[in-house]
């Protein structure tokens, strides 16, 4: 019993084992993504799958009651073709092929026996486990369940005691049911590692060619082999398809799409703002523009952009050009008289030495001089000269601090003083000789030109 044991722990190993780590990929796998509610033609449903493995007569289900004590273990072959009806459902057609085998009969009339499965095809429904995972974008590994009905035809060959064979000399035919169980690891897009083990339940007792005991005979296989998907390669499997995966890529082109949108419309917003300030940048430039037409500085009527005499005083009268109008003007004629008032007031300049300062007893002449400026609106031109004394810098400021302060004096007795003009000469312009005291004398002088 405890070799039996063994032998079904080493077929149930690989399930066991792939059970106990049993993992679920990490979203570094990269996402079979198939939109929602898409039809069934999008995956790849069809798929084949050939294995290999052990077939016995032990299963965990032995009573201890059966027709031969020891069960023996022989190579045993499959293959398949499946359809994935909905993606935790689909049927599988299989056949199974090999050698059963055992010692020891409980009469002890038999030393053993070898059945050859000449064929056992089944139809069965495999249900898919854990194909939809809500934490990762595939599961790397699919466990299953399969049951169903199947006919299988063998050919047992049983050893009495004395060594003699017998053989049935028929092919035994009977029906079936496997019941299984496994799991698929996806070593590709289209190609799963199957590891599974599978007990047959015999619907009769001459699986062994002995009958011991009226007991049904039931046998295990267990297998590892490949599964191959049909179909275009760019189709994921209906199997190993995770739909909440696809849910989550969907939402996920969804809020990209969204994004997209919201981008364009700021693009959009940005370009509406540019071009309102575009706009406004146009209404300013024609406003200045405007502006430049209309805008009137000095007042006198005439645009500034048509004024060609800007500045002009307020309330002269302009032409179309922003010019002065001429004033008309009484012409005023120098007498005799006038010319006597200046020259008197010449006559009797005086100022102190080497300034500027005027002598009392020359401002009553200044003061007729005033007044005649003032009643008869004359122009006057002062020029201040000075004899070969002294620096010529000193002599040219001399001069015309002179001249300056005649036009003070009598710019304070009412004259105007835009009508007056003050020069100083220096020693530049003598009317006599210097080398003599009263050639001196004649040149110190500041003339007075009425007009």
């Amino acid at each position: 019993m405890k070799t039996n044991l063994k032998k079904t722990a080493l077929i149930l190993t690989g399930v066991l084992v792939g059970g106990a780590t049993f993992a679920q990929t990490t979203d570094s796998i990269k996402t079979e993504y198939v939109q929602p509610f898409s039809p069934v033609s999008s995956f790849r449903t069809w798929s084949i799958g050939i294995n290999g493995g052990l077939l016995t007569p032990y299963s965990p289900f032995r009573s201890g009651r059966e027709d031969f004590v020891h069960a023996g273990t022989d190579i045993g072959y499959s293959a398949y073709i499946k359809d994935q009806i909905l993606p935790s459902f689909g049927l599988q057609l299989s056949y199974l092929g090999g050698k059963i085998s055992g010692n020891q009969s409980q009469d002890n009339s038999l030393t053993s026996y070898s059945t050859k499965l000449k064929y056992a095809v089944d139809l069965s429904a495999n249900f898919t486990l854990a194909n939809i995972s809500w934490r990762n974008n595939k599961n790397a590994i699919q466990p299953y369940l399969t049951a169903g009905f199947g006919m299988m035809g063998y050919t047992p060959t049983t050893v009495f005691a004395n060594g003699q064979p017998k053989d049935f000399g028929h092919v035994v035919k009977n029906g079936y049911v496997p019941v299984g169980a496994g799991f698929k690891i996806n070593l590709s897009q289209g190609v799963n590692l199957d590891l599974g083990y599978q007990i047959a339940f015999v619907d009769g007792d001459n699986l062994d060619g002995f009958n011991f005991g009226s007991n049904n005979d039931k046998f295990s296989y267990g297998h590892i082999g490949l599964e191959f998907a049909l179909g275009g390669s760019s189709k994921p499997q209906l199997a190993t398809h995770n739909p909440v995966s696809s849910m989550r890529h969907e939402y996920l082109l969804d809020e990209q799409r969204l994004q997209t949108q919201v981008d364009a419309q700021k693009a959009a917003n940005n370009q509406l703002r540019s071009d309102l300030d575009a706009t406004k940048n146009a209404l300013n430039t024609t406003n200045a523009n405007l502006a430049k037409f209309t805008t009137d500085s000095d007042g006198d009527g005439v645009p500034d952009f048509y004024d060609k005499c800007p500045g002009t005083p307020a309330g002269t009268k302009v032409d179309g050009s922003g010019c002065p109008l001429p004033v008309a003007t009484t012409k005023i004629y120098v007498t005799e008289e006038d010319k006597k008032v200046v020259k008197e007031a010449i006559k009797n300049l005086e100022f102190d030495f080497g300034k500027a300062t005027i002598r009392d007893h020359s401002l009553p002449s200044l003061d007729k001089v005033a007044q005649l400026l003032i009643d008869k609106n004359f122009s006057l031109k002062l020029a201040g000269h000075t004899d070969n004394v002294g620096s010529d810098a000193a002599n040219l400021k001399l001069s015309k601090d002179r001249a300056e302060s005649i036009k003070t004096y009598l710019v304070s007795k009412g004259a105007n003083a835009s009508r007056i003009e003050a020069t100083g000469y220096g020693k530049t312009q003598p009317i006599a000789s210097n080398k003599t005291a009263k050639g001196r004398q004649l040149n110190r002088r500041v003339e007075f030109t009425l007009f």
